[in-house]
């Protein structure tokens, strides 16, 4: 890319995401937040407009920390499913966009030196497989920021991480925006041995990894000890 080409994609990109940031100010969408009540009805009001903010302020706000899980697990409880998974998919697609592109075109080496290892232990099989790569590593992942970096400074072309993203998007957005309603509704209603399983459960599962991860780290030491000798 020449140098007139990446000083329009970095200009282009900051306004994109300074008008995001404008837009969700002035409409509201910044105090999700705060008084997310409020925000659903200010959404509501606005109708289509309401559509856009909720897309520019995800887009703005979730590549540069912000929980995409906030804005997807919002979204059914405003809007009937078909549009929550509609906004969903849009936003995370934008986000997905705007965090690929400022890696790509931005601050690449800043964001090189910050990708964790777990995720570079994939660059094989991104040039390999680029598109079913992207399409698991969404599924599992979702959309962190530190994954959208990763892509961006991958070798991945563009279109293969766009339509990539947006496959591994549709099963776990479709099933949040369908199921989110009817989970917190059935949150309420629940007993308290229903929370005591699940925190049971959570224990569990997190007392699993740790097991785990901590056997691969032993299994890693005694082959490195065994190539030493």
């Amino acid at each position: 890319m020449s140098g007139a080409r990446a000083w329009r994609g970095r200009a282009g990109l900051t306004l994109a995401v300074g008008a995001g940031l404008a837009i969700a100010y002035q409409t509201g969408v910044l105090h999700l937040f705060l008084e997310p009540a409020r925000t659903r009805l200010l959404l509501l009001e606005l109708g289509p407009l309401g559509y856009l903010a909720f897309v520019l302020a995800y887009a703005a706000l979730q590549p540069f920390g912000v929980p995409g899980t906030i804005f997807i697990l919002v979204a059914p409880l405003i809007w009937p499913w078909p549009v929550a998974f509609a906004l969903s998919m849009a936003g995370t697609m934008a986000a997905s966009v705007v965090g690929f592109s400022f890696a790509r075109f931005v601050a690449r080496d800043w964001v090189a030196s910050r990708i964790p290892a777990r995720f570079r232990a994939y660059d094989e099989a991104l040039e390999r497989r680029g598109f079913s790569t992207v399409a698991t590593l969404r599924f599992l992942f979702w959309m962190p920021p530190l994954l959208h970096a990763f892509f961006g400074v991958s070798r991945v072309p563009f279109w293969t991480h766009f339509w990539g993203s947006a496959l591994g998007y549709i099963p776990p957005l479709l099933a949040t925006a369908y199921f989110g309603e009817r989970f917190f509704e059935a949150m309420r209603s629940a007993p308290p041995w229903v929370w005591g399983a699940l925190a049971a459960c959570v224990v569990l599962i997190l007392s699993i990894i740790w097991k785990i991860r901590t056997f691969r780290r032993r299994a890693v030491a005694r082959g490195g000890s065994l190539k030493a000798g």
